[in-house]
């Protein structure tokens, strides 16, 4: 028998930093949008600035549930936001609540990214570095857009780089705290405004030397520059720092990346990535969302 997860409203995969929809056969959530549409979810991937701050990302976001809302006659969508795209989902969540029946964050910075204090700290303003940075970030993110085949949408790497760190991130709660924990490390209102809050996401494995995945041995590397968090992130953001609303669980065994995708050639096993998103529409479809 096969499993039925369909969810009442539609689901919205949000990408984050340096994120796309597709770019020719390529998709960033190929693997989540497949097993999602395999168990009966209606799946959409927005397209979204790959690198910008969370409010000209979020506008964007609303746009696009716009364009959902009419093309299915749904009258919410789910919103599941990797990374920064889950303070994009966040932004669009506080700014139209009765558009949104929940905001997924998995992965996703809520309370800052210690990797970008480190890497703002490093880009000096008005050395070379910082405008080595800029200039080539954006051109990366241009280069994507190029590839993708899409309306080039604007970039700026500097704004989505000042918007994940700590007190960015700090700025942007002050003006939408939807769902946040009072307490560090704890968990969040469920609902607020008629929209359930969730939030899942996972560190970096525990491995001594170099693993046979390059991704995780980057992220294994990055991870040693948490100091609020030392050993208790995914190399891109803290355990805790990630927490909103319902929190699922935080201390997956598994990387910022892997959180998105399953390693190349990999099938499913314990913890599998793929399938967290999979239980979670049936999560969503049981609180009839």
């Amino acid at each position: 028998m096969l499993l039925n997860a369909t969810t009442n409203h539609p689901v919205l995969l949000v990408h984050g930093l340096f994120g796309f929809e597709r770019i020719g056969p390529f998709e960033l959530f190929h693997d989540v949008r497949q097993a999602l549409k395999a168990v009966g979810v209606q799946v959409f991937v927005p397209h979204l600035s790959a690198i910008h701050d969370n409010e000209v990302r979020g506008e964007q976001l609303l746009s696009q549930i716009g364009s959902v809302l009419r093309g299915t006659g749904a009258s919410k969508v789910n919103l599941i936001g990797h990374s920064q795209g889950a303070l994009t989902a966040r932004y669009a969540a506080a700014l139209a609540p009765g558009r949104v029946a929940s905001v997924t964050s998995v992965s996703g910075p809520n309370h800052g990214s210690e990797l970008a204090d480190f890497l703002i700290k490093a880009l000096k303003p008005g050395r070379l570095p910082e405008i080595v940075a800029q200039n080539v970030a954006t051109r990366f993110a241009d280069f994507l857009s190029l590839l993708s085949g899409r309306t080039p949408l604007p970039h700026s790497a500097l704004a989505a780089l000042g918007a994940l760190t700590t007190e960015g991130v700090c700025n942007f709660n002050d003006k939408y705290p939807q769902g946040l924990p009072n307490v560090w490390g704890g968990q969040g209102a469920e609902c607020v405004n008629g929209v359930r809050y969730y939030s899942w996401s996972g560190v970096v494995p525990e491995f001594d030397g170099l693993t046979l995945d390059p991704v995780q041995d980057i992220c294994s590397a990055l991870s040693e520059y948490f100091i609020t968090e030392p050993a208790q992130n995914d190399g891109f953001v803290g355990r805790f720092s990630s927490h909103l609303g319902t929190v699922i669980r935080s201390d997956y065994p598994l990387d910022h990346l892997r959180t998105l995708r399953r390693a190349a050639g990999q099938r499913a096993v314990a913890n599998d990535s793929i399938e967290l998103y999979v239980e979670h529409a049936l999560r969503l479809q049981a609180a009839n969302l």
